[in-house]
């Protein structure tokens, strides 16, 4: 439980960064939900492999999976819930989540320091 509570905060700490980013592109709260809804959350979630399996997804597809944080969690889920893994088995994805939030993080805050000036 200690393990997905965990890995489940970095997933928000990377949907966080990603609210923020298209804040601060868009301009009003109508584009901010259009966008965030069909431009970030259906791609992310049609690419995670949660509806459909990746190995059936075009070659290019298959490697755009590999930028979206979702796909780890969703190898996450699958692991503690349905293998009973561990850290040990789940490392790469939580470092990966664990590195790609506070990326997202930094460039949503570079793109709000720029607006503000």
């Amino acid at each position: 439980l200690i393990q997905l509570v965990l890995l489940t905060m970095l997933l928000l700490l990377n949907t966080l960064g990603l609210g923020l980013l298209v804040s601060t592109i868009v301009r009003t709260q109508q584009q901010a939900m259009m966008t965030s809804a069909f431009m970030v959350m259906v791609p992310m979630i049609y690419l995670s492999g949660l509806l459909f399996p990746i190995e059936s997804m075009p070659r290019f597809l298959q490697l755009v999976t590999y930028l979206i944080p979702l796909r780890y969690y969703a190898e996450v889920l699958r692991g503690i819930f349905l293998k009973g893994n561990g850290l040990k088995e789940l490392w790469q994805e939580g470092l990966f989540l664990a590195a790609a939030g506070p990326v997202i993080l930094g460039l949503a805050a570079v793109r709000f320091r720029k607006r503000l000036d």
